[in-house]
């Protein structure tokens, strides 16, 4: 694999990520490319996966077996090597991979020596048969349950909820670039901003480890989303102190105007972030969405806090307070709704009610501040 595509692992298992940038030039149209992708994989050949299982030679039958059981393309293997393990390789469409690396898992769970790795394929030759119009439909319906495996997933999603010098480094340039492009009136400063804004990853991480009742993502995604947030603040208070900056530009003065169809802006945005991950489509644009709703009102509420301007300062913090309310509260409907979940059964039930009571707290918390919004109506 080139060396420019990163590589992360869990135990037993590898993941390399081909995902490569997708310029988009219209930037409205781009989250509904991604909101609804049955329509247009039904015209194309479905993406391709190679699962690489480097197991003991005794298992060789049974992967065959769960191979040919869960519809593979093709499979084939390698010589046997001097510790005794074999490796298999299995071609397979994307939207069959999460069956098979599951019953793979729970084979191969009782064997001491084994991994699966998972590697993109761009092309193979010949190309495998097109399915027929009744197979499309149900690909189709498959594809509206997700697409990219939940390890794929935890591997990507994971990386945003680590607290790391990259991390801040980002927030503090995205911050400081946010609040000259806000001050200045000017919008492509403020793009600029939000392109490089880290605070969609915590958000998401949070609601993909209630999805899977994971409570140390889910911690490590609430420290890293309050530290992001924090800082964006903090360093925006800190330049209206000591710079004077003009708090009155209409770019910043549109952060502190409230009313109910922000609720509709950040459910779409929460929910087009998610679809870009479970497709395994670029996120960039949908990255840019989300944090248009994330790091402005941020910065905006730390300029007007260190100017004193208290009643700006509240409105720009109740845009943000839901706009983060509302992307946790769509991005864990849209987990829930494509069916990620634990593997196992303990897993799931452990996860299940996770779910209910993150949905049950976000739909709270969105109901206080709905109720915020209309008062200051």
């Amino acid at each position: 694999m080139p060396s420019e595509f990163p590589q992360a692992s869990i135990p037993h298992l590898s993941i390399e990520r081909p995902y490569p940038f997708v310029p988009v030039k219209n930037y409205f149209l781009e989250p509904f490319f991604i909101a609804f992708p049955p329509a247009f994989a039904l015209n194309s050949v479905m993406p391709l996966r190679i699962l690489e299982i480097s197991a003991p030679d005794a298992a060789s039958p049974e992967i065959n077996a769960l191979s040919e059981d869960h519809g593979a393309i093709d499979h084939w293997h390698s010589a046997k090597n001097k510790d005794g393990r074999r490796t298999t390789s299995v071609l397979v469409h994307l939207d069959q991979q999460q069956a098979l690396m599951d019953a793979l898992q729970k084979t191969l769970g009782k064997e001491k020596d084994w991994r699966i790795a998972v590697l993109p394929v761009e092309a193979t030759i010949p190309k495998p048969e097109q399915p027929t119009n009744g197979e499309h439909e149900a690909k189709a319906r498959k594809l509206v349950r997700g697409t990219i495996t939940r390890e794929e997933l935890y591997t990507e999603v994971e990386k945003g909820a680590q607290i790391d010098q990259n991390f801040i480094l980002l927030v503090l340039i995205s911050a400081l670039v946010a609040a000259i492009g806000l001050t200045r009136n000017d919008v492509a400063v403020i793009i600029g901003a939000m392109v490089i804004a880290p605070l969609l990853g915590p958000n998401i991480a949070l609601a993909f480890g209630a999805a899977l009742g994971d409570k140390g993502l889910m911690s490590s995604a609430i420290k890293t989303n309050a530290l992001g947030l924090s800082l964006t603040i903090a360093i925006s208070a800190l330049l209206s102190l000591l710079l004077p900056l003009p708090l009155d530009s209409p770019q910043l003065l549109s952060r502190t105007e409230i009313g109910l169809e922000l609720i509709i802006l950040a459910l779409a945005s929460g929910a087009a972030g998610v679809l870009s991950l479970t497709t395994g489509l670029s996120g960039a644009m949908v990255g840019v969405m989300v944090a248009v709703a994330l790091m402005p009102p941020a910065v905006a509420a730390g300029l007007y806090l260190g100017g004193g301007l208290w009643g700006d300062a509240y409105n720009a913090s109740l845009v943000l307070a839901t706009n983060i309310v509302c992307i946790n509260l769509a991005a864990q409907a849209v987990f829930f709704i494509r069916g990620i979940k634990p593997r196992t059964y303990y897993m799931r039930k452990k996860s299940e009610q996770s779910v209910k009571y993150n949905l049950a707290f976000w739909g709270l918390l969105l109901l206080a501040v709905a109720g915020l919004i209309l008062l200051r109506m």
